[in-house]
């Protein structure tokens, strides 16, 4: 699910995506759900995504005559066990959660505005260790959804400062808001797509299920096809030729076996990766609430949506034990839990027979797509801010991005005309090709080629080629010196106290994670546990005070 730098899209198509960022980049009236949750890993994190988007991206407009919406709401997933509840009774327990909240803080029934289709509502997921990300999300204190793209916005106060990733993604998701009123839509706090099939539609199943759709008409991919496109290492939705628009969904399967499990669509249609995000009607989130009321009540059990939901709804009961088997599940778990699926299907379909079960959401074969969720990816992504071709293009325009040098004070800095160099101020020293910063402050800039460098202040500031500089603040005459490849980050705690945590590009945060790599005392790990219930808005401030007093001492 990779773009082509220099891909244009069917001209149709083209259109669609217009339309789509036309929406997205609407800065005065931005496109927005009525109600934003946000499920983080704690209450500090709750408390500072509840602040932050209700000033900033869901701020209601001053002409707003509604006195609750846009609202947002944070939660925590204070689940028993320590391994999560998984995506599956995440959601509903971050909603149950939600709720509450709505009620308390704002008299709001949100289950029954819901219900009654006069609000629509997102939910994102932003809980988690973030190990393919580290060291990054070490650096914001476990504020995985907090980490920092090298591209600023302007807040509500008319200050600059980076957008963090899920702002970008809030502000993406936006546009699915009208279409969805009486939904619940869920997505990944970490990634951003720009959709060329419609984002403009009307709900035809209870559940629907964000995919790329591929190939043309009602045309299923040969196994030829189905190979060629990869569709075995994904998971795939698989719709039914017809009216209907019936969907199904299989995990990492060859095309024999994939057409033995979806036999009960009939004959197929067109079939695509999923992209997991999905929106479900207030009634079948009220179904899944009550089937599930034990363990959310217990806050015990892990389930994920994909194999312990949209699969034993939709695919037969031998076909799912057999692909749950894949997994090392026991037969006798999956027959079980199928059964248990069923019976609740059965019950619910009888009782509101007006929409279908589970469709897609096609966002179209040829989307433009952008993930953060590694650091390989966010160094890629960001770097394609630098790049050439319809996608960076895309990318740039997305952000507001209307020149490589933006509300920045750099006049004795030599600039490679590809770098994007945003709120920047430096008064001597040079910047390489394709590299993107912002929020940086230095009496001298020395940036190799290729690098990031976000939130950064000091004397003096050199980054090798490909270099990562992330939070880092330094008054010492020496400054902040990073090799080729090196990736720096800075750690504060709640005492304004700091302290570097080093990584390389090349380098798996996720297979690192128990490691202490070279130039570090601690493991990722060890970083992780050390922030665990931190007050991130107190160290945000303490962060930005130590920013501002170093780079006033510069004289810049």
């Amino acid at each position: 699910m990779t773009e082509n730098a220099n891909k244009r899209p069917h001209p149709q198509s083209a259109t669609i995506l217009e339309s789509a960022m036309a929406a997205m980049t609407n800065f005065a009236s931005p496109a927005l759900f009525d109600v934003t949750i946000i499920c983080t890993t704690d209450d500090f994190q709750a408390a500072y995504w509840m602040d932050r988007l209700s000033s900033g991206i869901c701020k209601k407009s001053e002409s707003s005559t509604d006195a609750a919406y846009p609202m947002v709401l944070a939660v925590s997933e204070d689940w028993a066990s320590s391994s999560g509840a998984g995506n599956g009774l995440g959601t509903l327990y971050a909603f149950q959660k939600a709720c509450r909240v709505a009620k308390d803080k704002y008299g709001v029934d949100l289950a029954s505005e819901l219900m009654e289709e006069k609000v629509s509502a997102a939910l994102y997921h932003t809980a988690g260790k973030g190990t393919r990300l580290a060291p990054l999300p070490a650096s914001e204190n476990n504020n995985k959804p907090g980490v920092k793209l090298p591209v600023t916005h302007t807040l509500t106060s008319g200050a600059k400062e980076p957008i963090t990733v899920l702002e970008a993604v809030v502000r993406q998701t936006g546009i699915y808001a009208s279409s969805r009123l009486g939904r619940l839509s869920v997505f990944w706090g970490d990634q951003i797509f720009v959709p060329t099939a419609p984002f403009q539609y009307t709900p035809t199943h209870h559940v629907d299920i964000m995919c790329t759709l591929e190939g043309e008409g009602d045309e299923p991919p040969t196994e030829k096809e189905w190979t060629e496109r990869g569709l075995d290492k994904y998971g795939v939705i698989a719709v039914a030729k017809g009216e209907s628009g019936d969907a199904a969904q299989v995990e990492k399967v060859d095309h024999p076996t994939a057409v033995r499990m979806l036999k009960n669509l009939g004959d197929i249609g067109r079939v695509g990766p999923s992209l997991g995000s999905f929106s479900v009607s207030a009634k079948v989130l009220e179904a899944l609430c009550d089937e599930f009321k034990e363990e959310l009540t217990a806050k015990d059990g892990k389930l994920d949506t994909d194999p312990h939901f949209w699969m034993p709804l939709t695919l037969p009961q031998e076909e799912y034990i057999s692909l749950m088997s894949q997994k090392g599940v026991a037969e006798d778990e999956s027959r079980t839990h199928h059964i248990r699926m069923t019976k609740m299907k059965e019950s619910f379909l009888a009782a509101n027979p007006e929409l279908g079960l589970f469709g897609a959401v096609d966002v179209g074969s040829d989307a433009c797509w952008w993930d953060y969720g590694q650091l390989k990816l966010y160094i890629a992504n960001n770097l394609k801010l630098a790049e050439n071709g319809a996608d960076a293009d895309l990318l740039r325009r997305f952000f507001g991005v209307t020149s490589r040098v933006m509300d920045s004070e750099v006049e004795g800095v030599t600039i490679d005309e590809s770098s994007c160099v945003f709120f920047c101020k430096g008064k001597r020293g040079s910047v390489g090709a394709r590299s993107a910063m912002a929020a940086v402050q230095a009496e001298e800039i020395q940036i190799g080629d290729d690098a990031i460098v976000v939130n950064c202040a000091a004397k003096k500031i050199v980054a090798g080629k490909g270099a990562v500089l992330y939070n880092l603040v330094s008054d010492s005459e020496e400054g902040i010196v990073a090799e080729d490849g090196d990736v720096i980050v800075s750690v504060t705690d709640v005492d304004g106290k700091s302290m570097l945590l080093r990584s390389k590009i090349d380098v798996c945060g996720g297979q690192a994670w128990k490691k202490v790599l070279d130039g570090n005392t601690v493991s990722f790990e060890d970083v992780h546990k050390q922030n665990r219930d931190a007050d991130i808005t107190v160290i945000e401030q303490k962060r930005k005070e130590l920013y501002k007093k170093a780079s006033d001492s510069f004289n810049l």
